[in-house]
């Protein structure tokens, strides 16, 4: 049976890219303004449900593990509050063995407060553990006097079962060549090369690493934390993660607050122009913070990023700034980092792309996860011409990033479609959503934020007009909002304009 699985997966991955072309038009056309809400009345909204104080829990907390407490040492800002780590048991539920098989899913508790508030990140960024605890350090003091932030390890991340597939020189050949050189032949046969891999390595666990599956994650969280809601935080990848949630339990969710929703389109090359048209958003807002900052790159911060990026290993620099413009409080060192590429060292630039490639026996490679989780999550396919045409049209239209978010159009190209495609969320059962856009954002960017904000029935839009991946603890208005919903359940008025 094991070699009869994995051989159904490689053929699966080996004819997904003999799919016809499709008759979309060009990526000019976003597909998601043609969404129909459903025309049946929708009932009043739930009422906020209440904070509650937690029963019983299963989770016994106690010190992280060492390459936990080596993640939180390398953060800039080392967590201030109490610490503890914990375990909590799902279930694989792969399309192969249904309801079956154990899933260790690790957590982190970042401060005392009584009422645990779960977090949920993207897969490429820091795990959702070592994320919360750097967010604990920046959200107000008296935050964590009521409650705890729990970081969760999304499946295939972090510390919970971390997917570890592909070879390194594959991983490697997929990161450092520039995608700005369109050889999209290469990407198409790495990326086959990566799904057969992946397919082998992981067999019976590959089908099953998906948002929906993450979702049912999030509930065995609620139940080990003894909640009868769940209380979350979502950021990126993370608020699609709660978002499902919502559709899938709606009855259990508590009070939510997304930071930066992807773009639900189905069309894979429409949100890809989408998160183009962020990322050079987000570096012209670097760029202009560069001059009123007095940045070492002063007025020439864009055209110092092109500079750089000619030097070896492009792929790697490229991602490194892509990487760098999520963390607006941190562009100072990013600055620092381009000025140095621009002056022939390229060490501090790639240092942000190390967690993607470096492979140890501790840690695994971020991006084996990233890849094996956002390709499960696409439902697009799209025939060799239709990458060259639309990749071609995003390098031209977007010179700095454009390639590089039309380059997964091709890494996914080869995968089978998931078991369980992430469905459209309508969330009209659920009660409010809170969640937070950021106007140059360059992972979920804001076009994509505000149609999940239409498509989400009980969803109120709160809009940060800076830049950067994710508003919370970063502005201040946005964070008023935020922790005044999940303290006192006071919803803010949908269309609330936050000032950059």
């Amino acid at each position: 049976m094991r070699r009869l699985v994995t051989g159904v997966v490689v053929a699966a991955l080996l004819s997904a890219c003999t799919a016809g072309p499709s008759t979309r038009p060009a990526i000019v056309v976003r597909g998601g303004d043609a969404f129909t809400p459903p025309t049946d009345a929708l009932p009043a909204p739930a009422p906020v449900p209440p904070l509650g104080e937690p029963g019983p829990g299963s989770v016994r907390w106690s010190e992280c593990p060492p390459e936990t407490e080596a993640a939180l040492a390398a953060l800039p800002q080392p967590p201030t509050a109490e610490i503890s780590c914990g375990q909590v048991n799902g279930v694989v539920d792969s399309p192969y063995s249904p309801g079956r098989g154990t899933l260790r899913i690790r957590v982190l508790r970042a401060g005392t407060g009584e009422i645990p508030v779960a977090v949920f990140t993207d897969a490429d960024g820091l795990p959702g553990t070592v994320y919360a605890a750097r967010l604990a350090s920046r959200m107000p003091e008296d935050f964590l006097t009521r409650f705890s932030l729990i970081g969760v390890d999304r499946r295939g991340t972090g510390d919970s079962s971390p997917v570890r597939c592909l070879p390194s020189d594959i991983r490697e050949d997929l990161l450092t060549a520039d995608p700005r050189a369109l050889a999209v032949d290469e990407w198409i046969d790495l990326a086959r090369s990566s799904g057969q891999n992946c397919s082998i390595a992981l067999e019976r666990r590959l089908p099953a690493l998906d948002t929906w599956r993450t979702a049912a994650d999030a509930d065995a969280v609620r139940t080990a934390l003894g909640m009868d809601h769940l209380h979350a935080i979502g950021v990126g990848e993370g608020s699609r993660v709660l978002s499902v949630y919502a559709e899938r339990y709606p009855e259990r969710v508590g009070r939510m607050v997304l930071d930066g929703h992807p773009d639900p389109d189905d069309d894979a090359r429409a949100v890809a122009a989408g998160i183009a048209t962020g990322a050079e958003a987000a570096l012209d807002a670097f760029a202009a913070d560069c001059v009123t900052s007095g940045c070492p790159l002063g007025a020439t911060a864009r055209e110092a990023v092109i500079e750089a990026l000619d030097g070896p290993d492009p792929g790697l620099l490229l991602r490194g700034v892509h990487i760098g413009l999520r963390d607006r409080t941190a562009w100072p060192e990013l600055a620092e980092a381009v000025a140095a590429a621009r002056g022939g060292s390229y060490d501090a630039l790639l240092e942000y792309t190390r967690p993607l490639v470096q492979d140890t026996d501790e840690v695994p490679a971020r991006f084996d996860g990233t890849l094996v989780l956002r390709c499960n999550d696409t439902k697009s396919r799209l025939a060799t011409e239709q990458i060259e045409k639309t990749a071609s049209e995003l390098n031209e239209r977007y010179p700095v990033f454009g390639a590089l978010a039309g380059q997964w159009l091709a890494l996914c190209g080869p995968w089978p479609v998931s078991s369980k495609p992430v469905p459209q969320t309508t969330a009209k059962a659920a009660p409010p959503i809170v969640v937070l856009a950021t106007a140059s954002d360059p992972v979920t960017p804001l076009e994509g934020t505000d149609r999940a904000v239409r498509r989400m029935a009980t969803a109120v839009g709160v809009t940060w007009q800076g830049a950067g991946h994710g508003a919370l603890a970063v502005s201040p208005c946005a964070t008023d909002a935020a922790t005044a919903f999940l303290r006192e359940g006071t919803v803010p008025r949908d269309g609330t304009v936050c000032p950059p």
